[in-house]
């Protein structure tokens, strides 16, 4: 990257720098007041955000008083980006995160792109509200996304912690990381709230939710709806469905009962990426936009000399994602004394769903899979086998079921505050392979599932796995001296998982295999140490240092991942279990936290966060074929190996600077060095791929964020600023992907009322995404070790309105 273009970022930080590591006394008479002290505690927890508080109470990065990197955004700050987005999205604009999707809502989960201090998506951790949510693998075999977990408008914040969570996460792969998503409390005062939001490519989102306000003894209760619909920014394809909250509290003297349930009904259009290949390199198509609903065009394509020229890039009829979720917690909270407290949190997660794509029978190496199934068929009588359309549909039919149980002892002694946990869960999950016949006198929808309605031409495979999990945690935050607390625990995780496999794929129809192994592969690591500190450095400012080892358990899906449930033989299957190991991380950090108010003439303040990290991150895995032939609808993967450690450092630099009461600016600056150690081996041949030195792909080098935020009377404004540097897109770092820009914004308006009113609120805004139309490589699909990478667009400029009424 030029020098140039990042002096301007790199300006603005060394002010915000120098205020952080500076310690001017606080203004008398400022006119902004003094920040409330944080308990002193390191795990204790920030209190929820209402979602409807006044803006003028919301913070775009919150620090805690923590021995790690800790920043998070408000419900307020969430909804002002884009009503109704992902919690996910939502905090990319924290330091050190890269979040992609093709869609501006953050909700497509299929090209969903989360790199964090150079981890990806699945080496991180999710929680809602203390319950994991799986580590985000598309076809989820764990979890469920934050996005279906619970409706936007009732989170209350999102929480990470860039480089090491805490050691009672309920996550299996918290590698690099943590996301916690609060839900917000229900309100004191009885009312309701109805938003509506229409935009861009048909888009329509209807939220409403009742509080009963505060009853009874300490009872509160909210329900919730919302209805979503739209389209697909380039074809015809439908997003949305329903999305139903609730959450009831009791808070009495002797404790806190939590009851909460969510249910999801979702449907998301996919996106077929763009292979690039070094000789393609700047003509490849920027969009391969299905023909649904089109199915005239679509036989029209197939019989064209387009098509056939298109080569890896040929257009699909349509592919999409349905998922109905249903999830519940029950969690009690007791006051034993004031100075012992005891959780407990039990929880079920029910996830239907099926991954639909519909495209040529004679593409991708679809002729050699159904010649397994047919091997008698000619051409023309296998594409009447298909229905005579030319096309077939492929489904991925998954179900997951889990249970478990959190809890949490801590007990206050003299200057220890000690913490003990446990969590257990018991996960059931399927998944079959099925492809279905696509009538050319009766097309399919994407928007059913064939299995309703008619037989699969095959189930290529079905697979049941069982897993157990459990996770145990001891930590010490000793106050060592009234301005020094030192954090010391360790966790222990253990995983029992078996696989049987009810319809076996033909030898050879699937990751070249002979067969999905069964049995049994447990992994126990039980000790994974922490040590912090925090230092009170002065009243309103403090040093951290943390020290933390993580592990990623192996993933456990037939379907999807690194799984070795996914491997192709029994014999690789049990090779794998005596060879392979977990990935581990090591995870130092260092840095220094302040919240000022200030009288420098315009700045009346000031908080802002800057921390160092450095990373060795242990027995990387990576699918290595034999052929090295990996394509995007019949895997090529044969065995998952260990190919080396990965050395990470970088420095995470955010502040706010407050100009009176009325407007902020806030920026901050990343920068993330992620390189291999190690060459590896592949292939039949054994080719050395040389990887050393080399920058992990996908994760840029570079990002810089700015959010200008601005309100006076009824009006209020945000404009938001996102760099992303160039992402290498290749193992070998041959090929790239090029930085960019984009910028989004909103105004909006509260409207005075007059009083006894029974409208309460009236609330209106506009928000406009990519203002500047960007174009660009939005997330990178890394499969190869060289020369080709696939890339999914950037999503178009598009504007949305909202009004929303309160009771």
């Amino acid at each position: 990257m030029k020098k140039s273009a990042i002096r301007k970022p790199l300006l603005g930080t060394v002010a915000m720098l120098a205020l952080l590591v500076g310690t001017p006394a606080r203004a008398a008479g400022s006119s902004d007041a003094a920040p409330a002290k944080a308990p002193d505690t390191d795990a204790a927890p920030a209190k929820a955000t209402d979602a409807d508080a006044p803006a003028g109470d919301s913070e775009i990065v919150v620090t805690g008083r923590k021995t790690r990197s800790v920043a998070e955004v408000s419900g307020v700050e969430i909804q002002k980006i884009l009503p109704g987005i992902s919690p996910l999205k939502a905090i990319q604009t924290l330091p050190g995160v890269t979040y992609l999707t093709a869609d501006p809502w953050g909700n497509n989960e299929q090209n969903i792109s989360l790199f964090i201090h150079g981890f990806n998506q699945q080496q991180l951790g999710y929680t809602l509200d203390g319950v994991p949510l799986g580590d985000q693998q598309y076809g989820n075999y764990n979890g469920l996304s934050p996005q279906r977990a619970i409706i936007s408008e009732n989170v209350g914040r999102v929480t990470l912690a860039s480089g090491a969570g805490d050691l009672g996460t309920a996550s299996t792969s918290n590698l690099g990381g943590t996301i916690d998503t609060f839900s917000s409390d229900p309100k004191d005062k009885m009312g309701a709230t109805i938003s509506q939001t229409v935009g861009s490519y048909s888009s329509f989102r209807t939220f409403v939710r009742v509080d009963t306000g505060t009853f009874g003894n300490g009872n509160a209760l909210y329900l919730s709806g919302v209805r979503q619909d739209g389209r697909a920014w380039d074809f015809q394809g439908k997003q949305g469905g329903y999305q139903a909250n609730a959450k009831f509290v009791h808070d009495d003297s002797t404790g806190k009962l939590t009851l909460y349930g969510a249910y999801s009904d979702k449907t998301e259009p996919n996106e077929d990426a763009t292979v690039i290949t070094a000789a393609t390199v700047g003509t490849a198509p920027y969009t391969r936009p299905f023909f649904y609903p089109d199915f005239a065009g679509m036989e029209a394509y197939l019989a064209s000399p387009a098509y056939k020229a298109a080569g890896s890039n040929y257009r699909n009829y349509y592919s999409d994602a349905q998922r109905t979720d249903y999830l519940g917690y029950a969690k009690y909270d007791l006051h034993i004394s004031d100075k012992i407290s005891w959780s407990n949190q039990g929880y079920y997660h029910h996830d239907d769903g099926v991954g639909v794509v519909a495209g040529p029978i004679d593409v991708a190496g679809l002729p050699g899979l159904f010649a397994k199934y047919f091997p008698t068929l000619t051409a023309a009588q296998l594409n009447a086998q298909f229905g005579g359309s030319g096309l077939a549909s492929r489904t991925t039919e998954y179900r997951i079921d889990r249970e478990g149980l959190i809890s949490t002892l801590q007990v206050e002694l003299g200057d220890h505050q000690i913490e003990l946990g446990g969590w257990y869960e018991h996960q059931s999950s399927s998944s079959y392979r099925r492809w279905y016949a696509l009538d050319v006198n009766h097309p399919s929808s994407p928007y059913t599932r064939p299995l309703d309605y008619e037989a699969p031409q095959i189930t290529q495979y079905g697979s049941e796995i069982r897993v157990d999990e459990i996770q145990t945690h001891i930590q010490d935050s000793w106050h060592a001296l009234p301005t020094l607390t030192v954090l010391l625990g360790f966790k222990s995780a253990f995983q029992k998982a078996s696989q049987r496999v009810p319809v076996q794929p033909i030898p050879g129809s699937f990751s070249g295999s002979t067969a999905l192994p069964v049995g049994q592969l447990n992994t126990d690591t039980p000790f994974l140490p922490q040590i912090g500190l925090l230092w009170d450095v002065s009243p309103d400012s403090q040093a951290f240092l943390n020290v933390q080892k993580n592990v990623r358990q192996f993933q456990t899906s037939a379907a999807a991942g690194l799984s070795p449930f996914a491997l192709g033989s029994q014999e690789v299957f049990d090779a794998f279990k005596a060879n392979v190991k977990p990935e581990t991380s090591w995870t130092y950090e260092v840095g220094a936290r302040t919240h000022k108010a200030l009288a420098w003439g315009p700045i009346t303040g000031f908080e802002g966060q800057i921390s160092f990290y450095h990373v060795d991150f242990s027995n990387r895995l990576l699918a290595i074929s034999p052929t090295t032939v990996i394509t995007s609808i019949i895997s090529g993967a044969a065995v998952i190996q260990n190919v080396g450690d990965v050395k990470t450092n970088g420095i995470d630099l955010a502040g706010t600077l407050h100009f009176g009461p009325h407007f902020s600016i806030y920026n901050a600056l990343s920068y993330n060095d992620s390189r291999y150690m190690q060459n590896y081996l592949v292939g039949l041949a054994q080719t050395v791929v040389l990887t050393a030195d080399k920058k992990v792909p996908g994760s840029p080098e570079w990002l810089n964020k700015t959010v200008v935020s601005a309100d006076y009377g009824v009006f209020d404004a945000q404009l938001v600023g996102d760099y992303m540097g160039r992402r290498f897109a290749t193992f070998t770092n041959d090929l790239s992907a090029k930085g960019y820009f984009t910028l989004s914004g909103r105004i909006g308006a509260t409207i005075p009322l007059p009083g006894g009113a029974v409208v309460k609120k009236l609330s209106v805004s506009v928000n406009v995404t990519n203002i500047t139309n960007q174009t660009g490589a939005s997330t990178l699909s890394i499969a190869q070790p060289t020369n080709t990478y696939n890339a999914f667009p950037l999503a178009p400029r598009q504007v949305f309105g909202t009004v929303s009424v309160g009771f």
